[in-house]
């Protein structure tokens, strides 16, 4: 992984600094390299929000102090990630995508050590309705390890929010986990929490928190972008939103393509939509306030008045959104594929879009000329010098 120090970017504007953490399994690992990046550039978040692996992600760094969050980070992406190396006897995209798959597989078939393990015997051969028979894989190990590199305490001491998303099994309800919200009502943010935010079914078993099982986030929201925005309305928000997977892609041409665009899609957070909705909600308040100015004074003073006052204020909300772009040799298994040369790859590969994204001081500024919402992205060829993409 990339240890180098690069000059420091810009200083991030004067705003609430929030990291949100798709979920995404293996690729994983290109968020924390982006996370270390965003460190090195000067950018600290103050929240941390994720799903499933996002929720791993995200409990390291909020466990942790500063000075340790990277090296934590790396410590577990070290542990999960396989040791085989990649040594092809011809080079080129069919051969890393045959490693890549055999890499997937041997995952499938022996788990992921510190994280999950297959059952013995396996979940068919358990009885109807037992806990062994709902799940290939048994996650103890990942409780273990996260009571080993997370500090619990200073997560519940709130020195920096976090924010895991869950969905409830027998509800179907989406439930964040969030530190702030459970200091007020007592409660305190486990491994467990973490754990339910990541049970993906049927691979790994259901999570059970105050009487309700729950699965993974990602099963009804892949992104907590839309739970940020819901939570803070009052002071400005600077995001760094880091995807795993692209809602965009190219028409497969192979099953294999196929089944690994239905899996992008299905994943892919939902940004635009999101910043569209809040557009939309963005245009309403200010004919509102527009509305409000024009009224004769007389009018000014009723409560109604006061009450769409109040409801038309508005912070503003920047998000730098950073995706994660498939290799041509990666298919439907790039996000169980732990091999050390694929984890080491989306580290320095999240490392580098954070660069390129830092040469963008207009991307860290304050949103001009009225606007309450804007998003910039990289463009599709991060090889050369990007381009700010900006949805409004």
């Amino acid at each position: 992984m990339d240890t180098s120090n690069p000059a420091p970017a810009t200083k991030p504007v004067d705003a609430q600094r929030v990291l949100v953490l798709q979920g995404g399994g293996a690729l994983g690992s290109y968020q924390a390299g982006a996370f270390q990046a965003l460190c090195r550039s000067g950018f600290e978040p103050e929240w941390v929000a994720g799903i499933s692996i996002g929720a791993i992600n995200a409990a390291i760094i909020a466990g942790n102090d500063p000075a340790t969050r990277v090296d934590r980070l790396k410590e577990f992406w070290d542990m999960v990630s396989s040791p085989v190396s990649w040594n092809p006897i011809t080079p080129g995209d069919r051969a890393r995508s045959l490693f890549n798959e055999t890499s997937a597989a041997l995952i499938a078939t022996f788990g992921v050590p510190g994280f999950f393990t297959p059952r013995l015997p396996p979940a068919p051969l358990w009885p109807q309705g037992s806990p062994q028979s709902l799940s290939y894989y048994d996650t103890a190990p990942l409780k273990k390890t996260l009571e080993r590199l997370v500090d619990f305490d200073r997560i519940n001491d709130l020195k920096m929010r976090l924010s895991v998303g869950a969905v409830g099994v027998t509800s179907g309800n989406f439930k964040y986990f969030d530190n702030v919200e459970f200091k007020k009502l007592g409660k305190k943010i486990g491994p467990e929490h973490i754990m339910a935010s990541g049970a993906l079914p049927p691979g790994f078993p259901s999570i059970l928190i105050d009487g309700e099982h729950y699965w993974d986030g990602g099963i009804a929201s892949n992104t907590p972008l839309d739970f940020v925005l819901d939570e803070e309305t009052d002071r400005d928000l600077l995001i760094f939103q880091v995807d795993l997977f692209s809602a965009r892609g190219d028409l497969p041409a192979t099953l294999l393509e196929a089944a690994e665009r239905e899996k992008d899609i299905r994943f892919s957070s939902r940004t635009r939509m999101n910043t569209d909705k809040n557009k939309q909600v963005h245009n309403t308040r200010k004919a509102l306030r527009e509305l409000v100015a024009k009224l004769p004074d007389d009018l000014k003073n009723d409560p109604s008045v006061a009450i769409l006052c109040n409801a038309v204020k508005e912070n503003t909300v920047t998000v730098v959104h950073l995706i994660y772009r498939s290799k041509n040799y990666e298919s439907s298994s790039k996000d169980y594929d732990f091999s050390h040369v694929g984890v080491v790859e989306h580290w320095n590969a999240g490392a580098r879009d954070v660069h390129l994204s830092m040469r963008h001081k207009e991307w860290l500024e304050r949103p001009q000329s009225g606007e309450t919402m804007v998003t910039y992205d990289l463009t599709r060829d991060v090889s050369s010098a990007p381009e700010s993409k900006k949805q409004e």
